[in-house]
């Protein structure tokens, strides 16, 4: 009988490891968890000069409520996997429609893509700068 454990290895994101190692914020380390299960259009807006309440905000969405799920189960996991903060509370979970992940420092807003056009969230904050995690994740 074998003594190695038949649970899968816990992947980390190449992306997510980038971004955890430079001390990046975990605004964009959730980011690139998203984009890793094929979050569209992910983003990081700073704002906090404008909202007292947190630092920044992540957009994404996915394309169907599986995806949607899978998104905001693989934030959660990746963030943990380099040490990272777990979510104060998250809301949403029943419809899958628009899940909130509320961080503190940071809220994750996890989109069906009609949700994400109705409510257009990038629009009502277009006067917050963005954070480009992507070049981040590079350096």
């Amino acid at each position: 009988m074998s003594t190695e454990s038949s649970a899968p290895a816990q992947m980390i994101d190449p992306a997510v490891a980038a971004l955890a190692a430079i001390d990046a914020p975990w605004a964009a380390v959730a980011a690139a968890a998203a984009e890793s299960k094929l979050g569209t259009d992910t983003l990081v807006l700073n704002v906090g000069d404008a909202i007292a309440v947190t630092e920044h905000f992540v957009i994404t969405n996915g394309n169907n409520s599986r995806q949607v799920k899978a998104i905001v189960n693989e934030i959660e996991h990746q963030v943990k996997l380099v040490d990272g903060p777990g979510p104060i509370r998250i809301e949403g979970q029943q419809g899958m429609d628009w899940v909130l992940m509320d961080y503190g420092e940071f809220v994750v807003h996890v989109f069906s893509e009609e949700a994400r056009g109705f409510y257009q969230l990038e629009r009502l904050w277009k006067d917050c700068a963005e954070l480009d995690w992507r070049t981040l994740a590079e350096s």
